[in-house]
């Protein structure tokens, strides 16, 4: 499996993001209710740069232009690192600091920063194994599913709750166990995706189960209440 035409998919997948997050977000700037700060519009921008490259490095692989496809990648040294900065800005301004209880509202951004590096991180250390490194960015991509369809289920679908949210998260792991199925007879990086899932069970059980470890919780409260924004 190449994955050649994966760039396609997360087209469609930046249009569902627009869709998703336009009740809440891209709509504001034309009934003139935009009142977002500036941690919020940036950290929009960098997530929407990195679906961005998601879209244009496999289509640049199947078109056989690899300098290019290697410019763009070097380009994800300097992005990954500003796309945390801008998550925990994020979280560091929204989070509120008097809650009784911080560390689950702290998971819930930090979660999907675990995907994004284990994906990243498999994609940069297997970058010249092609099939290792095309799985670990598919994992990367994966870190956004949930915070879209998420916004999908809410804001458009207006499917709200534990139901909303399960539906949003169900598409992780319909994914997942569908390349699993697909690539069962595949030699050659076949881990990837049974790692993400095992991953993935976990995040979702600490957020379902209500899992607030004593460390987690001073962690975070020690984090909102950080002078960052």
């Amino acid at each position: 499996m190449k994955f050649q035409n994966t760039g396609y998919y997360y087209l469609g997948f930046l249009i569902m993001t627009f869709i998703g997050f336009w009740p809440s977000y891209f709509s504001k700037f034309f009934d003139g209710t935009a009142e977002f700060n500036q941690y919020f519009h940036f950290h929009s921008l960098t997530a929407i740069l990195w679906v961005a490259m998601l879209v244009i490095q496999p289509i640049l692989i199947q078109s056989k232009k690899y300098e290019l496809h290697k410019a763009v990648g070097k380009f994800s040294y300097l992005l990954v690192p500003i796309l945390f900065v801008s998550v925990a800005l994020l979280a560091n301004n929204r989070i509120d600091p008097e809650l009784e209880f911080v560390g689950p509202e702290v998971w819930i951004p930090f979660k999907d920063l675990i995907i994004f590096s284990l994906g990243f991180g498999i994609a940069i250390t297997f970058k010249n194994s092609m099939p290792i490194h095309a799985r670990g960015m598919i994992v990367a991509g994966m870190a956004l599913i949930e915070p879209v369809m998420a916004r999908v289920m809410f804001n458009v679908l207006e499917i709200q709750g534990l139901t909303g949210y399960l539906s949003a998260i169900s598409v992780d792991y319909i994914i997942l166990v569908v390349l699993i199925i697909l690539e069962r007879k595949e030699t050659k990086g076949r881990w990837v995706f049974p790692l993400a899932l095992a991953t993935f069970l976990f995040i979702h059980a600490v957020v379902l189960f209500k899992i607030n470890p004593e460390f987690w919780e001073s962690f975070a409260r020690w984090f909102v209440t950080l002078p960052l924004t």
